[in-house]
């Protein structure tokens, strides 16, 4: 991916359009959104190494931990900001902004009680299919480190705005795959290409742009492979060039391309520990068996707002 750098000024008052598209967002102050530590001078000398090899490691991933990996051969050739967008510090693009604060903590997925360092594993086990790092190896606390500083500003179990990726709204329909595949082949297809597989960089070593389905895509236990998820992703984030002031898809338009991508083939994995507790499953969780009578094709597509309506009146029983 290329790094956008976003200027943030005064307040916006510009309304999102009859199709969604247009800021959603109550200002563009720089004051009210996450902003990543700097890497620069005041880096502490005992940890500036680390730190700057955890950045070197999410930007480049796959030169040094890929199929042909410098270091280890473990993953998929995909690279951490591939999907955590400028090296995990953009607005809204699945960035780090407040994972140092939150970790330790639950996760129904898992049922327990996870630390950093499962996080890190879980992404790459899960998004670039590949096998765990050991958590003492020089790789591992790099990326902590580095996921760490960029985030030491943030206080403890707050979420500041503009962090991780961004919830649209429930559509009243659900997301439609062959809609999606329409807007795919003309917003999408000059950097994913129109078979989804991306396109490699002339050294071979690394994606220019990844795929999106396929061998060397995210697998379905990813989280971006949850419909909702997916659509927060590209809402604010794609095409190229987009952003959270600047968006270039509708609402409608995230959900029906997230349903096109998702309908495409992924990489198994097994979930089948996943989400323990059932009740606790997302609404958008792609596969059953549920705590709920909805069926499993409307829990991948949608409508969501009868499962999230049913949900809420369940909890509050």
């Amino acid at each position: 991916m290329v790094c956008v750098l976003i200027i943030i000024g005064l307040p916006i008052v510009k309304p999102a359009n009859s199709k969604g598209i247009g800021l959603q967002i109550e200002t563009n102050d720089s004051n009210a959104f996450w902003q990543a530590a700097i890497l620069g001078n005041e880096l502490p000398e005992n940890q500036k190494e680390l730190i700057l090899y955890g950045k070197e490691l999410i930007q480049h991933t796959s030169i040094y931990l890929g199929p042909k990996g410098r270091v280890s051969q473990i993953s998929n050739g995909m690279n951490c900001q591939n999907c955590h967008l400028d090296v995990g510090t953009k607005i809204w693009g699945n960035n780090y902004g407040a994972v140092y604060a939150n970790y330790p903590k639950y996760r129904a997925r898992s049922g327990k009680v996870e630390d950093i360092y499962k996080r890190i594993n879980d992404c790459i086990e899960r998004s670039l299919n590949g096998k765990a790092l050991a958590i003492e190896s020089k790789e591992m606390q790099a990326i902590k480190s580095y996921i760490e500083y960029i985030g030491k500003d943030v206080k403890k179990g707050s979420k500041p705005k503009g962090s991780g990726i961004f919830e649209v709204p429930f559509l009243d329909r659900a997301s439609n795959p062959i809609k999606g595949k329409e807007l795919y082949e003309v917003k999408c297809v000059t950097c994913h290409q129109l078979d989804g597989q991306g396109k490699m960089k002339d050294s071979s070593e690394e994606y220019l742009y990844p795929p999106l389905w396929g061998p060397n895509s995210y697998t379905i236990g990813a989280g971006l492979f949850r419909m909702s998820r997916f659509a927060g992703y590209i809402k604010y984030n794609m095409p190229l060039g987009a952003s959270f002031n600047e968006p270039q898809l509708s609402n409608e338009e995230a959900w029906d391309i997230a349903a096109f991508v998702n309908s495409q083939p992924h990489p198994s994995k097994d979930i089948s520990a996943d989400w323990p507790k059932i009740e606790e499953k997302p609404i958008d969780h792609p596969f059953g068996p549920y705590a709920d009578t909805f069926s499993e094709i409307q829990h991948k597509f949608g409508p969501f707002k009868p499962i999230d309506l049913a949900k809420k009146q369940q909890t509050k029983k």
